[in-house]
């Protein structure tokens, strides 16, 4: 599913008669409750069969990182995409679902929304994104190893406190239209100023202040030229 996940937004990104994303989980139970951890574990042990659990020690370390690597590029392709992304969280937010949300541009959420870094609780640590997007998200590291180390729930109004999410709407209902409403807002704007907007964004988080205005004045100076 997540490979199709990230041929969706890399379509998305290219397709011009597209100015903004919302995206949001089916049904009134959950945005994401998380990885399918049963049908995970037997594609990565199966020997055979495009699992990566045939041969030596050292052929399945090299299958496993292929495969994690091929996850990990599908999650990501919501923040590579060109487009703005507002992600709408309602219910039940575990797992995977932080690590979608993090690659997010602009997230909202019902009240009804529960979040949880929840990978330690199955003995993994969250890989796939989540450890290194949510501490630049909130800009709170003792914050950051709180959730992700005790893997404890948190509400709407945490995640309004910190910075994870812009704001909290009653349900999901008005979260989707609330969203909406700011896409159609960015919509409105010139796309080359939207997208231009994220890609500096996006640059400057990994950057320091410098290299960002750098980068800035050179696309101006080639714009000119």
């Amino acid at each position: 599913m997540w490979l199709e996940y990230g041929r969706v937004f890399a379509a998305l990104s290219g397709d011009s008669s597209v100015r903004a994303i919302v995206l949001t989980g089916a049904g009134d139970r959950a945005f994401c409750s998380g990885l399918d951890i049963a049908a995970a574990t037997e594609l990565t042990a199966a020997p055979g069969g495009g699992g990566v659990g045939g041969g030596d020690a050292g052929r399945r370390a090299f299958a496993l990182r292929r495969y994690i690597r091929e996850f990990q590029a599908s999650i990501s392709a919501a923040a590579l995409c060109e487009k703005p992304v507002i992600a709408v969280l309602h219910g039940i937010a575990y797992g995977l679902a932080i690590d979608i949300a993090c690659c997010a541009d602009v997230r909202v959420c019902a009240a009804d929304a529960r979040f949880c870094v929840k990978e330690v609780d199955i003995g993994i640590a969250a890989d796939i994104g989540t450890l290194t997007r949510l501490p630049k998200a909130v800009g709170s590291g003792s914050w950051v190893r709180d959730v992700a180390m005790t893997a404890r729930v948190w509400g709407a109004d945490e995640a309004v406190s910190v910075g994870f999410v812009s704001r909290a709407l009653p349900d999901k209902d008005r979260a989707v239209a609330d969203a909406l409403t700011t896409a159609r807002l960015l919509a409105e704007k010139s796309p080359l100023a939207v997208q231009g907007t994220k890609a500096l964004i996006n640059y400057s988080v990994d950057h320091t202040t410098q290299e960002g205005t750098h980068v800035r004045w050179n696309r101006a100076a080639a714009a000119v030229g």
